[in-house]
């Protein structure tokens, strides 16, 4: 039996007041709105400053400035209004500066600005871009990471080398183990690695940064997503702890990530976590200096693990988990400013919580239970976390005692006079009678009496989530707008639902998450009135892509169409052209020349002899986790076939569509398929004629 969860029922009327004018929510405008970064509070907990990206439309991409609030609210000020990118403002520990990395000149390096406001002044003028950089607790040093030739003696040296691969006649890369290529882009020889910059007055001095990994040929932080999470200094400023897995052969198929240690002044690396051979990673030094926290899987080869809370005693080396009873995957980590407490996020039945969890024992207590907390910061008794949700973008918000209020407000005005669809989380008895949840969503225009065609969305990973979240990809949201209304469920492999649930995916790829797939889909049907399943199309991309292509062999008659985003085609050569082989060889049970059956099992290629619904295969060039020919092959087939199928190609994206006129474009493309085969007109582009005048009032 279906159950509604009225609690988790948000009408966006209790959020912005809608006019008989409103204009609904689209594509054009989810690319112009604010986006408002990761906290960062000051010492004494008065002020927040954060990045806010505002989209450039003609250049094609995103800028960051810096900005300031009062944590007890208050007007925004604006700190950095520059051409180039402002990112990862720090506050030094006096709270009299606030460092930042900006790409202004020739390299990004890290600056300052005072929070009083004034010229920003640069910090560091290294002859290599700084990637990721973390002050000392002193201010008298800072860790940068930076991109070098492993084999160079000193910057200067890998800064000519990449003068010369500039300048260089022949176009051939030589490789003798992998990787060689990674998400979206080929390796080169260099490799990121930690440094220490020495400061005097809050500046870098003129000497040559002192190397801490140089010797573990490992890249710091880790490719291609890791930032300075992954690395912290100790509270007294002598020691580094980073995150690191070594470059060896066998890399693509090892999730080993460990823990090690390093004088902050450079000197021997020791590897604290090096018993065990699965995912360690976040470390995070308490107050006093005495522990260490950090996020630990158990099982070798599995990216989605549970990563549980160890704490290590950084004296005797003793670790003991903490709440290990809790049946999450934390995330985030920061410590209470008296070491008490932590604070966590975690995903939660198709929510990303915060929890507090006291270090001596008991269960994490849930303190913020809605939405997506992306990030957090405190000081004092206040914490500010960022927070956005299916009816709101990201902004700030504070929580004190357990009262939230909001601090920023920077999409409000954008959003005003637009329509967003109403949202309600159900849940219904999935495959082997699991409870199984999902979302679905009413259409901007909805009209009581009224039935509207299905958009029914499959999330990525498979280890994700479809929950209450405001996507900049795979908006619920752009599909309400067009008149349709959302479906979406957090299938068997899903995370936010218990590790079981997560792990239940595996060798079962097309079995129990198809099954939730079409009993989520009855049970939305059968109880929501509105819902016309005889107009519906199933979207998809990455695994999304995967069950698409699935369900166009084995629930062929389900939908009157499809649309595969950078889904996989045939497994065998996904195995063999993919870049992080851990993945297929977790999900299928091994490499594919050891296990083959348990791969054609769930291989998409062995049913297209039952394809017949019209399909929009959708891929990028740059797409090394899911390679471009398994879009092209799924193209092929179903023009061999003679079914009605388009094939949208981008040369210049990758798994990901991020250029803002392509992924307006992307939107359009999709609705008109949508409109076409559910038979509704199409609805012109949002042209924002009232907001994009309103949308740099603020400046």
């Amino acid at each position: 039996m279906l159950k509604r969860l009225t609690f988790a029922t948000l009408s966006f009327l209790l959020f912005l007041p809608l006019t008989l004018n409103a204009e609904p929510f689209s594509a054009e405008l989810m690319v112009r709105l604010d986006r408002v970064g990761s906290p960062a509070v000051s010492p004494d907990g008065v002020r927040v400053v954060y990045a806010v990206r505002e989209t450039d439309m003609e250049a094609g991409k995103g800028r960051f400035d810096l900005w300031l609030s009062p944590v007890a609210g208050g007007d925004p000020q604006r700190l950095t209004r520059h051409e180039a990118s402002d990112t990862g403002p720090a506050w030094s520990g006096d709270g009299q500066w606030i460092y930042f990395r900006s790409n202004r000149g020739d390299s990004s390096q890290v600056w300052r600005i005072s929070p009083e406001g004034g010229e920003a002044e640069q910090v560091t003028d290294l002859p290599l871009s700084v990637g990721t950089f973390r002050l000392s607790p002193s201010t008298d040093r800072m860790a940068v990471s930076l991109s070098v030739d492993a084999d160079c003696e000193d910057l200067a040296c890998s800064a000519g080398r990449n003068d010369s691969r500039k300048n260089r006649s022949t176009s051939g890369a030589v490789y003798d183990q992998l990787f060689v290529r990674h998400w979206d882009g080929w390796l080169d020889e260099t490799q990121s690695q930690l440094f220490v910059v020495t400061l005097e007055n809050g500046l870098a001095k003129q000497e040559e940064p002192v190397p801490l990994t140089a010797g573990l040929n490992a890249e710091v932080p880790s490719r291609t997503w890791g930032g300075n999470e992954e690395y912290a200094f100790s509270p007294d400023g002598r020691s580094v702890y980073f995150t690191a897995r070594r470059a060896t052969p066998s890399e693509p198929w090892s999730t080993n990530f460990d823990i090690y240690s390093v004088p902050a002044g450079g000197g021997e690396v020791v590897n604290l976590t090096g018993d065990n051979e699965a995912w360690d990673t976040r470390p995070v030094p308490s107050p006093d200096g005495r522990h260490l926290v950090y996020l630990a899987m158990s099982r070798p080869g599995y990216e989605a693990d549970r990563f549980r809370i160890m704490l290590r005693d950084l004296q005797s080396g003793a670790t003991r988990e903490l709440a290990p009873r809790w049946d999450r995957s934390a995330s985030g980590l920061a410590f209470s400013d008296d070491g008490n407490f932590l604070f966590v996020t975690a995903q939660d039945v198709g929510n990303k919580t915060l929890w507090r969890m006291d270090i001596a024992g008991g269960d994490p207590i849930k303190v913020v239970p809605r939405g997506t907390v992306s990030s957090f910061d405190s000081a004092g008794s206040r914490l500010v976390f960022a927070r956005d949700s299916l009816e709101s973008p990201s902004e700030l918000f504070v929580l004190e005692g357990d009262d939230i209020r909001q601090l920023t407000d920077f999409t409000g005005p954008q959003l005003a006079g637009v329509q967003l669809g109403e949202y309600e989380q159900f849940s219904f008895e999935g495959a082997h009678g699991a409870t199984v949840y999902g979302y679905v969503m009413k259409p901007a225009n909805f009209v009581e009496g009224e039935s509207y065609p299905v958009a029914f969305l499959i999330h990525g990973g498979p280890q994700g989530s479809f929950g209450n979240h405001f996507h900049y990809r795979w908006n619920p949201q752009t599909y309400a707008g067009q008149g349709f209304a959302p479906v979406f469920i957090d299938f068997h492999g899903s995370t936010g639902y218990g590790q079981d649930f997560t792990d239940a995916i595996r060798n079962d790829w097309g079995g129990a998450p198809l099954v939730d797939l079409q009993k989520g889909l009855a049970a939305a049907l059968e109880n929501y009135d509105f819902l016309d399943g005889d107009r519906a199309c199933a979207l998809g991309a990455s695994y999304g892509g995967f069950m698409v292509n699935w369900i166009a062999g084995n629930w062929p008659d389900g939908f009157q169409c499809l649309v595969n985003h950078d889904g996989i085609f045939d497994q065998r050569m996904m195995y063999y052209t993919t870049e992080e082989l851990w993945f297929p060889e977790w999900e299928h049970g091994g490499p594919y020349h050891e296990n083959p059956e348990n791969y054609e099992r769930f291989n998409p290629a062995n049913f297209v002899k039952n394809w017949r619904t019209p399909m929009l295969v959708i891929h990028g060039e740059t797409d090394y986790r899911v390679p471009v020919t398994q879009g092209i092959a799924t193209f092929t087939a179903l023009q061999r076939l003679g079914v009605p199928s388009r094939l949208l190609y981008y040369p210049d994206e990758n798994h990901w569509v991020l250029n803002p006129d392509n992924s307006v474009q992307w939107h359009s493309v999709v609705n008109e398929w949508l409109h076409q085969h559910l038979s509704m007109p199409s609805s012109q582009s949002f042209q924002g004629k009232q907001h994009r005048d309103a949308f740099h009032s603020k400046n």
